[in-house]
């Protein structure tokens, strides 16, 4: 049976991988290289019939693209491969494409056994390569799981050594063992996204080694994963303008309930205005009462001294009552 993710589901897990792939370090690996900014389409241009298609791609920080390949063993033939990645890559990317050729070995590859450079008069080809024999599986695991089930946040650096840590086991079998296992606790983890990015990456990067079986159960996970979390975010999408809608509405009902308050402070100050007006319209009309009484009083009294007449002798005369003048006389001094 054969051990290798079809092109069709490989794609979908690539994308799945490559979606939270960016800002990550390899270096984790042993490898010292520039952030990770992006995976890339890994099908290469075919020669003829002879189609071939490489582990990853990857375009980093300063430009450069890294090819990278995984391997369980050695071969010296193995750089004609990877000679062959090169003039696929530059054909695709054109010569001006700087590239690195880097190779990481799982744990059944020591660093003896591996010589970077092979060089021929016409071409010098040399990898970057990476041991997984150098890191402690048993502790990688041990950490991871018990930051897992606790639900504490794994770093970046957790994450990478997460998704690689199967492969630092020797063995086909100890290696698919701990693929199947890494698998379930990358799932047990409760953000959606991180857990999709350990499935898929776990998946990518043990592809050589992972059974058919583990390899079409973890992207129909994924698939479902990516179905319910398209769910979420419709049904928060939902309620995010639901809440958008109310709060507008809220404001618009604030709106006019200022509106209406506005108005009615309005209609209040031209009611208080109408008042003073009016205050002051019976205030001149007493002012004026207060003058003709004064003349009433003043032209009586003048009467009476200039013709020496009695008071009452001259409201006879003019036709005013003795009444009217004491009236007008206290209105007089009232206003005084």
């Amino acid at each position: 049976m054969s051990t290798n993710i079809s092109y069709h589901n490989k794609d979908i897990i690539s994308k799945a991988f490559a979606d939270s792939f960016g800002e990550k370090s390899l270096k984790v690996y042993g490898l010292n290289l520039p952030k990770i900014v992006r995976l890339l389409p890994t099908n290469l241009p075919a020669f003829g019939a002879n189609e071939l298609r490489m582990d990853n791609l990857f375009e980093l920080e300063d430009g450069s693209l890294a090819i990278i390949d995984y391997e369980s063993s050695y071969e010296e033939a193995d750089k004609l491969k990877y000679a062959d990645y090169i003039v696929r890559v530059l054909k695709q990317r054109g010569m001006k494409a700087r590239l690195r050729m880097i190779v990481i070995y799982t744990a059944d590859i020591e660093p003896s056994q591996v010589k970077r450079t092979y060089e021929t008069p016409c071409m010098k080809i040399t990898i970057e390569a990476a041991f997984l024999s150098r890191l402690n599986s048993a502790e990688i695991k041990s950490r991871l799981t018990k930051k897992v089930l606790s639900g504490e946040r794994l770093t970046d650096e957790e994450l990478m050594e997460f998704i690689i840590f199967p492969l630092t086991f020797r063995g086909k079998d100890e290696k698919r063992k701990n693929v199947k296992e890494a698998i379930d606790l990358a799932k047990k983890v409760s953000d959606n996204k991180i857990s999709t990015f350990l499935v898929s990456g776990i998946v990518v990067f043990a592809d050589k080694v992972i059974d058919s079986d583990t390899s079409r159960s973890a992207k129909e996970w994924i698939r479902m994963t990516q179905v319910a979390r398209a769910f979420e975010e419709e049904k928060e999408q939902a309620v995010r303008e639901v809440e958008a809608r109310m709060a507008a509405e809220l404001a618009e009902a604030k709106a006019k309930m200022a509106e209406a308050q506005a108005e009615a402070a309005i209609t209040k100050y031209k009611m208080a205005e109408t008042k003073y007006e009016m205050a002051e319209t019976k205030v001149k009309m007493a002012e004026t009462k207060a003058e003709m009484a004064k003349l009433l009083v003043k032209s009586v009294e003048n009467a009476a001294k200039a013709f020496n007449l009695s008071i009452d002798d001259v409201c006879d005369k003019m036709d005013y009552s003795k009444e009217d003048y004491e009236k007008a006389k206290k209105l007089m001094s009232g206003a005084a």
